[in-house]
């Protein structure tokens, strides 16, 4: 089955959303929670699965069941333009970072990308699992083990956190990568998941305990503030559980409670 041929246009800079333009009849399948906006005459319907048609009960249910692993819903929403003229439907990013429009038939018709990337495609897209060869290094390194994967000819809308490089690989160039900042890769490209080495710069590094190892030839996309660095330093300043913070420093901080009275 085709993809539906969609039209599309981005908008913004660090807050991006991107409006989706449907012709009668075309629809555009999406993650639950990314719309944003649709004009009168766009139907939403909620399918079992993902976006690629699958006849009986139990092809549908092993598709299904394959979103699960990758730690997202079973159900996803698809969009179809029920009027008689063009009608556009729009989607957010879920937090600061880019959105990257990926045509799969410029792509060999698959991409590989992180299981929290996917934010919308053109109706005849699957949306699966692509699962690392090396299971026991896989697990330790947690976004490189189960990762997604978009097959189909349509386009595809990935989204990342921070700037977006977009790495052109000639063959047997290695590049090795932080496993958070890795979002996608094309088709050709091997990766893997491979151990720091180094126990001292495991432990005291800061950098973790594994990278993401991928040789070309092909396209590699590499995000600057993957969400789980975003969340754990937002975590590490937040106030204690007794509702103190101690500011940007120990001195100003004392300073300003012994301003607010607070002798503590």
């Amino acid at each position: 089955m085709n993809a539906h041929e969609i039209d599309y246009k981005l908008h913004g800079d660090d807050m991006q959303c991107v409006e989706i333009e449907l012709d009668p009849n075309e629809s555009v399948v999406a993650e639950a929670g990314g719309m944003m906006m649709m004009e009168d005459g766009i139907d939403m319907e909620t399918i079992f699965g993902d976006g690629k048609e699958q006849t009986g009960f139990l092809g549908k249910l092993v598709r299904a069941g394959k979103r699960v692993l990758t730690g997202e819903s079973m159900f996803m929403t698809v969009f179809t333009n029920k009027g008689s003229g063009k009608k556009c439907v729009s989607f957010a990013a879920p937090y600061p970072g880019k959105i990257i429009p990926v045509d799969l038939s410029e792509q060999g018709g698959k991409v590989i990308c992180q299981k929290d990337a996917f934010l919308c495609a053109a109706k005849g897209v699957s949306i699966g699992i692509d699962f690392q060869r090396k299971l026991g290094t896989g697990f330790f390194g947690g976004e490189g083990f189960i990762m997604q994967k978009l097959e189909g000819d349509g386009l595809a809308f990935l989204h990342a956190g921070g700037t977006i490089i977009k790495r052109e690989l000639a063959p047997g160039e290695k590049l090795r990568i932080d496993t958070g900042c890795l979002v996608a890769l094309s088709k050709n490209v091997d990766y893997n998941i491979e151990y720091v080495g180094k126990v001292k710069s495991a432990f005291f590094g800061g950098e973790g305990l594994f990278f993401a190892t991928v040789q070309g030839p092909g396209t590699v996309w590499i995000q600057t503030l993957p969400f789980s660095r975003l969340a754990d330093r937002v975590l590490a300043s937040a106030p204690s559980a007794g509702g103190n913070s101690q500011g940007e420093g120990s001195l100003l901080g004392g300073i300003g409670r012994l301003l607010d009275g607070d002798n503590r």
